[in-house]
Formats: C-alpha cells, sequence, structure tokens
C-alpha cells in the first residue's frame, strides 16, 4: 500500500490499475483521481493495442468530453477534463465493441481543503497585497495574474517583458538537455488552498505549449523552495520570490507557495497539501514532472522534512539547511529553554551564577542558544501574542485571544493553528498540546559527570514546573493531553524518518552552535532514519558545504535514480545511485574531507536539555515511559536522605526510561487524511480504473 501511496503522489505516472491484454484503462495523470482539486484533472485513455484511438468515447457523468481527447504528441490519448463537479464524478470510456472501463475521480474545491481537515477561522486574504486584487470569495480565491521577465544579455538581472513589444537585448540561455532557448520566462501568480502560489518557467510567449507538448525550455523538473520560520499569522501571507536564475537558466520550473513558508503556517499537515495541489496545477497545464526536490532552511528544513516524511513522493529529494527534523520536536526544545530560562532566573539564581553549569543543564554550547530560542520563539508557547503579529498598541485586537477579554478569540499558538490535527481540550475546547515533561530529570548527564551538585539537580527538578494552556508558568509539570502522543507520533508531526527512506537528501546543517541552528539536529535526523528503516545512507551530511554544489550534486542523484529501470525498491536505488561525493562529509580550507573524526573535530555538535536529560541524540519521544526512581542508579552517597524525599515527591510517577520507546511512539503513517476528523487515517489504496463490458446491439 505505502509504495502505491507513493507513486500516485509523485504526479508522474498516474494511477490506474495494471491494464490486462485487450482492456482499455483510465488514468489520471495529475493527481491521485480521489485528491483532485480545482475542478480539472489530466486524463490519459490506455488504449488496447492495435485499436483505433478516435474510435473511443469518454463521458463524465453521462455528459459527453470525447472532444477533449486526442492522441497528443507524445502518443498517448490524452485530454484535460474540466467542469468537474465537486465530490465523486464517474468517468467512463468506451470502445464500439462495448468494451470499456470507469474510473471516479473526487474533485475538491481549489480553496481547499482535501486531506488536511476543517480550515481554521480567522483567516485574512492578502491577494490586494499579491497584486491578484480584491478576493472573490471566503476562500481567498482571486484570478490569476501572468508576468513575462527576461535576462538581458549582459546578464544583469531579470527586468520586465512585454510581449507586444519585445526588447532587443534578450539574452539566451541553454538548458541542462543542450537546448539554447530565449532567456524570457512566465511567471504565474495565483490564490490556491487559501495560500499565494507563484512558479515561473522558460518560456517562449511567441511559441505554443500544452501539456502533453511543452516548449522544449523546460526539463520537466520541478525546484521547490520552502520558506523559514514557524509562525501562527492566520493568513495567506505572501508569495515568496521564484525568479532563481541558476535553476530557471537551466531549465528548471521554480514553484512555490506562501502556505510552504513555516514562518506564515507552521502546519506541515498544510504545507504537504499545498506541495500536492500545486503539482496538480502544474501537471494539468504544462506537462508531467520528471522529479522535484526542494530547498530550505531553519523553517524550511522542517518544511521538506516533515513534508516528505509524512507524504512521501510529492519530493524526490531535499536539500534541507539550518536543519531541524519538525515543529514539535523541535518545540520541545523551545519550551525546556524557555523553563529553564526562568528557573536559572527567577526561582534560584543564586545556585546558578556559573553560566557553565546552566550550559551543562541546556545541553548546548553555551547558553546563548536558549537566549536566542526565548528571544525569537517564546511568543508562539503565548496565545495572547496575536495571531497577526504582536497586539496593537492600546489594547488587544478585538478578534484576537485574550483571557479574560476575549476568550473565544484567535489563538496564536501552533497548536491552535494545528486544530485539525490534535483536537480540542474537553475542558475549555482548546487545542489540545502535545508537550510533555513529566519525568524528565533535567540536568541528570550533568550530575554524573559532576558539573552540577545534588542540591542544584533537585532544586531545579523541583522548580522547573511547566507552562498552562495560555502559556502561564505553573508549579507542576505537563502532561500531554489525552491522544496528542499517538497523533503526534502516528501522523509524523514527530519526524521517525520512516517515510524518508526514498528520497535523496542532502543536509547542510551550520557549522556554529551559539545560536538557535544548531547543528546537532542532522545527526539526531541521522539516528531517526537509522532506527525507521536499518540505514541512513540516503542522507548525506555536509558541514561546510555549498548550497550551488548541492543543488548540482542533488540533480545528478535524482537523475540517476529516474534511469534505473531496476525492480528493486526506491530507497534501494536512492542508496545505490547515490554520487561519490554525497557522504557524511565537511569542507575545510575549501577541501571536502570524510573522515568523520577529523569534521568532529572542526566542527563539533552538542544536543539540547532532553539529551542532557539522558534522551538519545535522536531525542524523538513525545513522552517518555516511566520507571520507579532508584537510588542506587545515582551512586551510594549521592543525595542526603533529604534531597531523596523531595525528589521522591517530584517523581512520584517514575523517572524516563530512555532506553525504550516512547509512550504511543508507533511507526509513522504515510499519507494521512483529516478530513474526517483530529487524529487522521490513512488514506488508504488510490481508486482504480475498473474494466466495464457494454453489450452492442
Amino acid at each position: 500500500m505505502v509504495l502505491v501511496l507513493v507513486v500516485s503522489a509523485i504526479g508522474m505516472a498516474g494511477v490506474g490499475s495494471a491494464q490486462a491484454p485487450g482492456e482499455l484503462a483510465i488514468e489520471v495523470l495529475s493527481n491521485r483521481a480521489d485528491l483532485v482539486s480545482g475542478g480539472s484533472a489530466l486524463v490519459e485513455i490506455v488504449m488496447p493495442d492495435g485499436v483505433d484511438p478516435s474510435s473511443v468515447a469518454v463521458d463524465v457523468d453521462g455528459h459527453d468530453v470525447t472532444s477533449a481527447f486526442a492522441v497528443r504528441p507524445n502518443g498517448r490519448v490524452e485530454g484535460i477534463v474540466t467542469e468537474l463537479a465537486e465530490g465523486p464524478n464517474l468517468v467512463t470510456a468506451t470502445l464500439p465493441d462495448g468494451r470499456g472501463a470507469t474510473l471516479e475521480i473526487t474533485n475538491h474545491p481549489i480553496g481547499g481543503p482535501i486531506f488536511s481537515g476543517p480550515q481554521v477561522d480567522h483567516w485574512r486574504c492578502t491577494t490586494d497585497d499579491n497584486g491578484l486584487g480584491a478576493p472573490v470569495d471566503e476562500k481567498c480565491n482571486a484570478p490569476t495574474i501572468t508576468e513575462f521577465f527576461y535576462m538581458p544579455s549582459d546578464g544583469s538581472g531579470f527586468a520586465a517583458y512585454d510581449p507586444e513589444s519585445p526588447p532587443t537585448d534578450v539574452g539566451t540561455t541553454t538548458t541542462d538537455e543542450g537546448e539554447e532557448v530565449p532567456y524570457i520566462i512566465r511567471q504565474e501568480t495565483g490564490a490556491q488552498n487559501r495560500g499565494i502560489y507563484r512558479l515561473a518557467v522558460l518560456y517562449d510567449p511567441s511559441q505554443p505549449w500544452e501539456p502533453w507538448a511543452p516548449q522544449n525550455g523546460w526539463n520537466q523538473k520541478l525546484f521547490y523552495p520552502f520558506g523559514a520560520s514557524c509562525g501562527t499569522n492566520y493568513s495567506q501571507g505572501s508569495a515568496v520570490n521564484v525568479q532563481n536564475a541558476k535553476a530557471l537558466g537551466r531549465g528548471f520550473m521554480v514553484a512555490t507557495s506562501s502556505l510552504n513558508v513555516l514562518g506564515s503556517n507552521c502546519n506541515t499537515i498544510t504545507s504537504a497539501e499545498t506541495v500536492m495541489m500545486l503539482k496538480e496545477h502544474i501537471v494539468e497545464n504544462y506537462g508531467e514532472i520528471r522529479y522535484t526536490f526542494g530547498e530550505g532552511g531553519s523553517g524550511g528544513s522542517i518544511g521538506q522534512l516533515a513534508v516528505t516524511n509524512a507524504y512521501p513522493g510529492l519530493l524526490q529529494g531535499l536539500i534541507p539547511s539550518a536543519t531541524y527534523p519538525d515543529v514539535w520536536t523541535t518545540a520541545f526544545e523551545v519550551v525546556d529553554c524557555h523553563l529553564l530560562l526562568r528557573y536559572f532566573t527567577a526561582k534560584s539564581p543564586h545556585l546558578w551564577i556559573d553560566t557553565a553549569q546552566q550550559t551543562a543543564v541546556n545541553g548546548h554550547e553555551g547558553i546563548t542558544s536558549c537566549i536566542a530560542w526565548e528571544a525569537l520563539f517564546s511568543h508562539v508557547i503565548n496565545p495572547s501574542h496575536g495571531c497577526w503579529g504582536v497586539q496593537p498598541v492600546g489594547g488587544p485586537d478585538p478578534e484576537n485571544y485574550h483571557p479574560t477579554l476575549n476568550r473565544r478569540g484567535c489563538r496564536g499558538t501552533v497548536s491552535d493553528l494545528q486544530v485539525g490535527v490534535w483536537g480540542k481540550r474537553q475542558q475549555d475546547g482548546f487545542a489540545k498540546v502535545a508537550y510533555d515533561n513529566v519525568g524528565v530529570q533535567y540536568g541528570l548527564k550533568a550530575l554524573e559527570e559532576g558539573t552540577i551538585s545534588a542540591e542544584q539537580f533537585v532544586d531545579l527538578n523541583e522548580k522547573i514546573g511547566g507552562l498552562d494552556v495560555d502559556g502561564n508558568f505553573v508549579a507542576g509539570r505537563n502532561l500531554a493531553d489525552p491522544g496528542t502522543t499517538l497523533i503526534g507520533h502516528q501522523t509524523g508531526q514527530a519526524n521517525d524518518g520512516a517515510g524518508l527512506a526514498g528520497a535523496a537528501i542532502i543536509d547542510l546543517p551550520p557549522t556554529s552552535n551559539v545560536e538557535i541552528h544548531t547543528p546537532y539536529h542532522a545527526f539526531s535526523i541521522d539516528e531517526r532514519l537509522q532506527n525507521s528503516n536499518g540505514t541512513h545512507e540516503n542522507h548525506a551530511i555536509w558541514q561546510g558545504g555549498d548550497g550551488a554544489l548541492a543543488f548540482d550534486t542533488m540533480d545528478q542523484w535524482l537523475t540517476a535514480v529516474e534511469a534505473d529501470t531496476s525492480d528493486d525498491p526506491l530507497p534501494a536505488k536512492v542508496i545505490r545511485n547515490k554520487p561519490e561525493t554525497a557522504v557524511d562529509s565537511c569542507w575545510i580550507d575549501g577541501v571536502q574531507e570524510t573522515d568523520k573524526e577529523i569534521c568532529y573535530e572542526a566542527y563539533p555538535y552538542y544536543g539540547d536539555a532532553r539529551i542532557a536529560a539522558g534522551s538519545p541524540l535522536a531525542s524523538d519521544k513525545l513522552k517518555c515511559q516511566l520507571v520507579p526512581l532508584d537510588r542506587e542508579a545515582y551512586g551510594e552517597g549521592t543525595f542526603t536522605d533529604e534531597q531523596w524525599e523531595r525528589l521522591e515527591a517530584v517523581f512520584a510517577t517514575g523517572v524516563c526510561d530512555w532506553s525504550v520507546p516512547g509512550v504511543d511512539q508507533v511507526r509513522s503513517q504515510p499519507w494521512m487524511t483529516f478530513e474526517g476528523g483530529p487524529g487522521g487515517v490513512p488514506l488508504g489504496a488510490p481508486p482504480e480504473s475498473v474494466p466495464v463490458s457494454t453489450p452492442v446491439s
């Protein structure tokens, strides 16, 4: 089932039943037949040998659409089926002798959703800000705009191009397929899934373009950048720049959406849905895609890794940088820092004058990482900070949540933005929260190494506390809301790497450890891949590596995988065909070094508070299994009787056993749908073309 789902998501080869000899079949080329959006689909009628293609009749729910189909320049019978009704549409293809086939296509609105579940309220449209004019409906849809740009012959940068009055200094470019074409690009901006998408591709406006006959300037590869950060802006946001000269000049299409900028939309489920919808649009309007690879740092790394793990096949290659594996295990790092800084400065500052001891507890190289997390992201813990930025001077935005003035307002937390994934708390109707620190022995390694005293360890774990649903400090530890641990692991919100097995990954972690972007996260991903898939050979870590070289290497890697026609599983093809340079490496004085010890000496990495509390480097458990306190485990004489009694009170239910899987730590399931409610269920197998036979009178 997983393999079928992966193939269906690529949007390259369509989805249908295995065609038996002499049978006709129907395939949707632009997406899975049950995930189509916007009222149209690129459809192929796969003809039996020896049958005249012009003899086939095609209808949708009894409406004749035969005229939409023909033998195309690629030799296949294809057509764009339009005006699909929302919901199921039965496509039937019939030959004169009565042989035929049916396929049900399920169409969804262009404004979404498809599989992400009910859309959040309080959403603000930004079509005007993106040049599309006022929205035409509550889904923030607006007419698409098309613009042309060109690269002057002097290479000075893209400039506006008017097809009615072409400039005289248009340059040329030679694609990686050896095609020399005018360096003109078509840029399209539109609204989709309540976001703003943008795409660009080499395009000669004087020549035709059909999805079955693309212009030769496009190499049929897609480069997909993801935006940074993690925020809860409850708006369409802004479309990012797609005028990437390196990619476009080589013949790549460049496409992305504002909903793939986690800094605006920190929801990887809607991000994945948006990638799928935009790729469908591209296939229907421009042609089939050979392969897609992404790029992006920080939140852009989360976008690539989390989307591909949960919805494998949308991207074939990833180039994450300033790497994090997912939103939620990263959020644990943020909240732990938030609690630790408050403890060090407000609860027991007299015990923690030595910053080296604070560092030993927070697990990073220094205290600056936690300070940076606090400055940059503590606001996403506070639902009152505002859904569209900070609260205005003079009082709260009337639409924003306030704990006393407006309990029904928009809550600006990641959990609330993702309420369709997690569900609502019974006691207050707010989104469930997955954060849990029950049983975590903060500073355990520092205690074992003698860096902190027993009293510091006991005091810290007594007073670290937690947060309530409004982000206020509370004395007790946080217990994850019921059901969230299973949801988080099963849906890939805690990225276990299971769905990454078939992706080629070149990881560009930072080389510094002084702020939030610390390199250990890349090595955490390595461990997660190893644990889930038995190998991490599809993941190359390049410390100090170059993004331009990574782009070239990824293209080489995916081309080789594409050319591998063996029947081996995709993960095996990815590993077998990786270039020699796509291995764990570091660059020292511009020279690639593959000796891991030398690389660690040049670019060391550390961890976070959970790893400093005993967690393995994978750091992928949303809630640890608990075991009873054992005084002997700490060594004789470590604690006084009074200190031990205090620890027993703190850890009355036990302490984390990091050696076993976490609570509900199941393998993530690919291609979950939340259409039926929070928690999600697997989509299952895609619809298939069903042969039918009609008697001929």
